[in-house]
């Protein structure tokens, strides 16, 4: 499922824009466990996601039987989009379980690395 965080763009007015966002995670699992969070671009004004958007932004592996844990991360996101009104974009983010579960799983900031979401006006 689908979660908003408080992160959102207002567009004010239409025109073709750059959007990026720097995703942080944080994923706590105790083996065995196989958890990712996936975020995407949300445009609240017309309901649908932000065509291709989607990254996986962190994942953790822990194998009980070996006690070997492993993780990956993909976190930025960038995507050029016509809007023909004013605009509201969201950040959301999912937590899959696809083994084990997460004890923890954040979209994250702290002094070692902020999530962001900014964008660029380039035109009518």
């Amino acid at each position: 499922m689908w979660t908003d965080t408080p992160l959102e763009l207002n567009l004010f007015q239409s025109g073709l824009y750059e959007l990026d966002a720097d995703v942080r995670g944080r994923l706590v699992g105790t083996s065995p466990v196989n958890a990712y969070i996936t975020a995407r671009l949300w445009d609240v004004t017309s309901g649908a996601a932000v065509p291709d958007s989607e990254r996986l932004v962190y994942q953790t592996i822990g194998d009980a039987g070996t006690g070997q844990g492993s993780g990956n991360g993909t976190a930025p996101i960038s995507e050029v989009i016509y809007t023909a009104a004013p605009t509201r974009i969201r950040l959301q983010a999912k937590l899959t379980n696809a083994a084990g579960a997460a004890t923890v799983a954040q979209i994250y900031s702290d002094n070692q690395g902020f999530t962001s979401l900014r964008y660029h006006w380039i035109r009518f």
